[in-house]
């Protein structure tokens, strides 16, 4: 019996680029058999580290200048790249900046996160989509299970989706994409036309733009990630509209300003912003000094309960 010959190990770098317009989180993609997360290979001799290759060439692509950037996690399954001949590893990137037009050439664009993630955007009450059919095709596809699972899977899907008086947790994004996934109910699943709506991804991007949001999520809870996706100066009203964007989930505005000033988080620059539709609205700015005076100075997030 022959042996298998060996593949070459190419490694590749993806980038989940987050900006928030308007009210809209927005994510850099780049053309493909479906929309695609920039991504490029490590230049073994000419790249110093992974960070720097990242940087470089979504610069050279895209001529954008990556502010933050963190490590989000590494794929290496077989038969992931594109040639059968090389097995490629993947290491995936959150990188934060601020939208901006990028060259034509290059066919990247911004489009709404949401677009590929329609379950995850409660700021207008709960998605249609879940009620008219994802929790329909999950019910499905526990009753449809074998009798020793059903209970399991009801489980997931309670505690996953919020069902039955278990909260959302905005946090579980990664998670619920792996259970419709496992559910074979989108696209990337192998299935034509899942009854799921959302755009799909080239290869498993999508997932990796969930583990991105996830990430996120979290970390709005416990560092100030969000003043990356900020101007120097802002208002209050529009920092709430960037926090709202990225957890899917409408604040109180009272609390979450009170939340603000016990953590110390931002301070006023004495300044007034008259474009705000009403009254002038005081300008703030991130105080930097919180990183030294708390170890975890993030925004928070409330606790979601959905009906069902």
């Amino acid at each position: 019996m022959g042996s298998r010959p060996a593949s070459r190990v190419v490694l590749g770098l993806s980038a989940v680029i987050v900006a928030v317009t308007a009210e809209q989180p927005r994510l850099l993609t780049v053309p493909g058999e479906r929309p695609a997360l920039p991504s490029g290979r490590l230049d073994p001799d000419g790249d110093r580290t992974l960070e720097r290759a990242l940087r470089r060439w979504v610069r050279e692509q895209t001529h954008i200048e990556l502010g933050y950037v963190e490590q989000l996690y590494s794929l290496g399954d077989r038969g992931r790249g594109p040639r059968m001949e090389e097995r490629l590893v993947t290491v995936a990137y959150l990188a934060l900046v601020r939208e901006g037009p990028v060259p034509a050439a290059s066919g990247a664009q911004w489009l709404d996160f949401y677009s590929f993630l329609p379950w995850e955007d409660f700021r207008e009450g709960p998605p249609p989509a879940l009620a008219e059919a994802i929790i329909p095709a999950l019910d499905g596809w526990t009753a449809g299970g074998p009798p020793k699972d059903r209970h399991a899977r009801r489980e997931r899907v309670q505690i996953m989706f919020g069902r039955h008086g278990s909260p959302w947790d905005v946090e579980r994004v990664l998670e619920r994409y792996e259970l419709l996934y496992e559910a074979g109910l989108i696209p990337e699943a192998g299935v034509a036309g899942g009854p799921v709506p959302g755009d799909p991804m080239d290869l498993d991007h999508r997932r990796i733009a969930a583990q991105a949001l996830g990430r996120l999520r979290g970390k709005l809870r416990y560092r100030p990630v969000v003043f990356e996706l900020l101007p120097s100066a802002f208002t209050l009203g529009r920092l709430q509209q960037v926090v709202e964007a990225l957890s899917g989930v409408r604040l109180h505005s009272q609390n979450f300003r009170r939340l603000l000033a016990a953590g110390g988080l931002v301070e006023p620059t004495g300044e007034m912003d008259p474009s705000t539709g009403g009254r002038p609205a005081a300008v703030h700015r991130f105080r930097r000094e919180v990183l030294a005076e708390r170890p975890a100075p993030g925004v928070g997030l409330p606790g979601l309960r959905t009906s069902g």
